[in-house]
């Protein structure tokens, strides 16, 4: 979550499946091209729940219901805030998928794919 804020592609590379990293990156590009800075801090995980869990051949595949609690904005080149808000905490009902080939020796489950609930 910080990572993406942040622009962080680096880290985002290890951790993202290709596709969702690609449309990661477009989105981090697009808001540095509009030179919008996100600030997100992770307050912690109120819950979390497998709602989901497949096994397609060799490749695992999880869904996981995540409810944290964060602060979060987005201010513009001049640092005013442009949505959210630096002093709320606000409540994230989040689905992320997850995905690994239990061949591979790495350990690494990819996220696939994220959607608000």
């Amino acid at each position: 979550i910080t990572s993406f804020a942040k622009g962080d592609k680096k880290s985002l590379k290890v951790l993202l499946e290709k596709n969702l990293f690609n449309d990661f990156s477009k989105i981090i590009d697009e808001r540095n091209k509009n030179e919008l800075k996100y600030e997100t801090t992770f307050i912690g995980l109120k819950s979390s729940k497998v709602v989901e869990f497949k096994k397609i051949e060799n490749i695992y595949k999880v869904t996981v219901n995540f409810v944290s609690e964060i602060i979060t904005c987005a201010k513009d080149q001049n640092n005013q805030i442009i949505h959210g808000n630096p002093d709320t905490i606000k409540t994230a009902n989040d689905i992320w998928k997850f995905s690994k080939n239990m061949w591979s020796q790495d350990p690494t489950w990819y996220l696939v794919e994220t959607s608000n609930k």
